[in-house]
């Protein structure tokens, strides 16, 4: 099985309404690509670093495919990044990524990136899946800090952050489709991770050949 050599597709992430894992097969990916193609923002407003979302229907499903593809192809332990299918009821309705800083058995931190299809916003599952791979960071990789970023305007995201308990740490500006935005920067400690937490997470699939993969021991993931 492919999960012999590439054991960090054992891994899941469950919620009261929510799986979060890799993709098992080519059908998932086609799946979450067209429901990316489907729609995932208003189309006035980009929400992200890179708009991926411009372009056909035709062309944001295959960059989907392609990002996925990429970000398993290119895993490295000592600054990785993996993007959670987030599945409800079966269906994947967006993603969910968790990206260690460099080293990260060293810094202890980790940020976030989400998006989610526009059929399923507005019913707190942006919250709810945030708060798995953050149980994931803190409970299961021993993780000591968390950060985000939201673009002045989205509101939902800057919500979610304020939500589960982190805090402004100051602003960056950069340029998206040649427009000076404003992104604020946020971070959670480990402290206010523990003080805020509202959902039940289950993390199954955490083994010894997992942490590998994300460059820790067993006694480096506690």
């Amino acid at each position: 099985m492919l999960a012999d050599h590439l054991p960090i597709l054992r891994l899941r992430l469950r919620t009261d309404r929510l799986e979060l894992r890799l993709p098992q097969t080519f059908d998932e990916i086609a799946a979450l690509a067209e429901t990316a193609a489907a729609g995932v923002h208003d189309p006035g407003f980009m929400p992200f670093n890179v708009p991926w979302t411009v372009g056909t229907p035709a062309e944001v499903a295959r960059s989907v495919a392609l990002w996925h593809h990429r970000s398993i192809g290119r895993w490295d332990p000592l600054h990785w990044s993996i993007g959670f299918f987030v599945f409800r009821d079966g269906e994947p309705v967006g993603v969910q990524g968790l990206h260690g800083a460099e080293k990260f058995a060293l810094t202890r931190e980790v940020s976030s990136g989400s998006w989610l299809s526009l059929p399923h916003q507005g019913q707190g599952l942006g919250k709810e899946m945030r708060a798995a791979v953050l149980h994931l960071a803190f409970a299961g990789l021993g993780a000591e800090w968390a950060t985000s970023g939201s673009y002045d305007g989205n509101d939902a995201s800057a919500g979610v952050s304020r939500r589960l308990g982190y805090r402004e740490d100051g602003v960056k500006h950069v340029v998206v489709e040649d427009v000076r935005r404003t992104e604020q920067r946020w971070r959670l400690t480990r402290d206010a991770w523990e003080a805020n937490r509202t959902h039940e997470v289950t993390i199954e699939g955490l083994d010894a050949d997992v942490l590998d993969m994300f460059g820790l021991t067993d006694d480096e993931s506690e």
